[in-house]
């Protein structure tokens, strides 16, 4: 053993561990911000919970995912080359019996039926079915086909509400060979058209525009999410969410017909400004960050985009299920604002959204990571940001000088390797790491040493990626 790696041994030796049965692994369960519950989504959410078991979040949830199924295609936000349109998936994960999962959906049904009964134009389907094929989904809002010599209309409407009581089922589906069940849902909630499977299938639906709301418990959800739904981007495109049941009520009472068609006529008030009876017109609102007062809400998501959308403390697992938050973030931003009857999103707009991206967050850790997993990660993330402080004070250091008089050989090798591994494939990397061959004839390993990314300063400068 040369004498680095007998010094190096010598440090890990000396490190002070916490014993793992001194590591609390308790926590709360996730507490949403009531930012979540914004104008007429909480009025809804208030409504549905007042004399219910049903937790407001929920209903909430799914209130959102039917106006946004309601509203179409109309309106529009562009990043890029991106457009997006309000499409929400949300997956409410909950135990079984104090879930209250099918209770949430109660009042957004009711909602829904009496938008209908007032204009059925403005009405989108609702499918409460489930979903098993990707034809069967295409099915119910295709582009028409022949059948022998007859003719099958297309269905012009392609606005489609999915409630999925069983999401399991959804999962069980995409686990077996050839079902492509889990790519047409990722093309409807991008908004691309689903093509047929198969060449003997000549059915199409072009400009899709499916909300899915889903149940499922924590086990289900853990034990049948294939690592495939994480490689293939299928998981994190739904809003998952923990919520239970709020409190309890031995006799829950109906919301009264009176508040559901006051909810109903507001309802009506907001697809009528997005014009949602027009069903073959699509990308005719533009929506826009608001510029006004001094572009406030164009600053604030670009902050939030320097700092929070790109948090990577959970770890690789959990940062890949958080993935889409900048466009989610702007998906709810857009649908808040167009409650107000408004093209222009405001601040107000965005900390709501926020409130539910955060509530996002900490329900995916909350189900995905153990206890003594989140300490972990909450170390690498500490451990990462000394690092940072001392490379900004000393401008560079070797790892032995890490090691030494940053940690003063209190931390174990791993703990910071794992922080170094965050700041070098954070995006943009926060540090370059420098390969230092030694002199000529001299033995031993290259030295590495390591620098902040200059590059990246400007725009790293008041973010936290951690």
């Amino acid at each position: 053993m040369n004498k680095k790696a007998c010094i190096q041994n010598i440090v890990d030796q000396a490190v002070k561990f916490i014993p793992e049965e001194e590591v609390d692994p308790h926590r709360n369960v996730p507490m949403p911000d009531p930012q979540c519950l914004y104008g007429l989504i909480g009025e809804v959410a208030r409504a549905g919970s007042e004399n219910t078991e049903a937790n407001p979040y929920a209903i909430a949830a799914a209130f959102m995912t039917y106006l946004s199924a309601a509203i179409g295609r109309g309106p529009y936000l562009t990043i890029g080359d991106d457009w997006h349109h309000t499409r929400l998936f949300t997956l409410h994960v909950g135990r079984s019996g104090i879930g209250r999962k099918g209770t949430a959906t109660k009042l957004p049904l009711r909602i829904a039926k009496a938008v209908q009964q007032i204009d059925e134009h403005l009405a989108p389907q609702i499918h409460r079915g489930g979903l098993s094929t990707r034809e069967g989904l295409v099915s119910m809002i295709h582009d028409g086909w022949t059948q022998g010599k007859e003719e099958v209309p297309a269905i012009l409407d392609k606005r489609l509400w999915v409630l999925e009581s069983e999401f399991s089922n959804v999962l069980h589906q995409g686990k077996r060979d050839g079902n492509t069940l889990s790519a047409a849902l990722r093309d409807c909630w991008d908004g691309t058209s689903i093509k047929p499977a198969i060449k003997t299938n000549k059915v199409w639906a072009t400009d899709p525009h499916v909300n899915l709301t889903g149940n499922i418990t924590p086990s289900e959800l853990r034990g049948l999410m294939h690592v495939r739904d994480l490689s293939n981007g299928f998981t994190n495109r739904f809003l998952i969410f923990w919520a239970e049941q709020w409190k309890i009520e031995p006799f829950p009472q109906p919301t009264s017909q009176h508040i559901v068609d006051t909810l109903a006529r507001r309802v009506v008030e907001v697809l009528r400004f997005v014009r949602a009876d027009q069903h073959t017109n699509k990308n005719i609102l533009e929506v826009r960050l608001g510029t006004g007062e001094g572009g406030a809400a164009e600053q604030l998501y670009k902050d939030l985009y320097y700092s929070e959308l790109r948090d990577r403390s959970g770890g690789e697992r959990i940062t890949r299920l958080l993935e889409r938050r900048g466009a989610m973030l702007l998906r709810l931003a857009m649908l808040f604002a167009l409650t107000d009857c408004t093209l222009e999103i405001q601040e107000k707009h965005l900390h709501a959204a926020l409130a539910w991206i955060r509530y996002w967050s900490d329900s995916i850790k909350f189900i995905f990571q153990t206890g003594i997993e989140e300490v972990e990660a909450a170390q690498t993330k500490e451990t990462a940001e000394k690092i940072l402080a001392f490379l900004k004070l000393k401008g560079q250091a070797k790892r032995t000088q890490l090691t030494i008089d940053c940690f003063q050989s209190h931390l174990s090798k791993s703990r910071i390797d794992a922080a170094l591994d965050e700041l070098l494939t954070s995006t943009p990397p926060r540090i370059w790491v420098e390969t230092v061959p030694r002199p000529k004839g001299m033995p031993g390993t290259p030295t590495k040493i390591y620098r902040l990314n200059q590059a990246n300063s400007t725009n790293c400068a008041n973010s936290d990626y951690f």
